[in-house]
């Protein structure tokens, strides 16, 4: 059998190693430019996506790439199914509401500016990419948080990039927040138990966070919500 793990997540590496332990054939893809971990347990896939999930050797594919990845998932859901080749995609839960939260919930990343009031400044948590949403709002004052240098300048008049290395502890965010006066904090569910400190942050202090949810999971396929799950899955192939 050879399986392919599709990276993405932080649960990628984990799954990698579970599968090398467990003796699984199986090859790595990552997203191109994806900030994952550089060595791994077992091969890495080379070429695009679509040429990995036509290869004649693939057997199956466990899906674990970053929750908002719909492109890639819906892909590998698609091309699995007209190949008859088992697909199963990691789906951790997503992030209750719980008393404290003051969240206002919004269906796609295009629609946060919309809900966010004149004078705001935001923290902008879903990445550079989403900085083009804010083009025109020009209002706010906006940061947006890198893992590493980025590859230009901070693209908009009203804002800058905080260049930072996780993990990020709550304290941490929490004197974070305070100390650049933040209002409102965008936020994918993305359900991690490494992004959630930011959420605790929020809460502690009162803030409004755009919640953007999260996209639904392509119809009729089977999901492992943990990491045993997903091992579990694949060892029974």
């Amino acid at each position: 059998m050879t399986l392919l793990l599709l990276a993405g997540s932080g649960e990628a590496p984990a799954i990698a190693e579970g599968l090398s332990r467990r003796g699984i054939a199986c090859a790595v893809w990552r997203a191109p430019g994806a900030r994952l971990a550089a060595d791994w347990p077992v091969p890495v896939a080379t070429g695009d996506l679509g040429r990995c999930l036509s290869d004649p050797a693939l057997t199956a594919v466990l899906d674990a790439s970053h929750p908002f990845a719909t492109d890639i998932s819906g892909q590998a859901a698609r091309a699995c199914a007209a190949r008859g080749v088992p697909y199963c995609l990691l789906r951790r839960p997503e992030w209750p509401r719980l008393p404290g939260d003051r969240w206002t919930p919004i269906a796609s990343e295009a629609d946060a500016p919309a809900h966010i009031p004149a004078g705001a400044t935001i923290f902008l948590a879903t990445g550079r990419e989403g900085l083009a949403h804010f083009a025109d709002r020009k209002d706010a004052y906006i940061y947006c948080r890198q893992i590493g240098a980025p590859d230009g300048p901070f693209p908009l008049a009203n804002g800058a990039y905080l260049i930072q290395q996780p993990p990020f502890a709550v304290e941490e965010e929490i004197a974070l927040f305070e100390r650049l006066e933040i209002d409102w904090l965008v936020l994918r569910n993305t359900g991690s138990t490494r992004a959630v400190t930011k959420l605790l942050a929020a809460r502690h202090l009162g803030l409004n966070v755009a919640m953007i949810d999260r996209p639904a999971a392509p119809p009729g396929i089977r999901c492992a919500a943990t990491t045993k799950e997903a091992l579990e899955w694949a060892a029974a192939l």
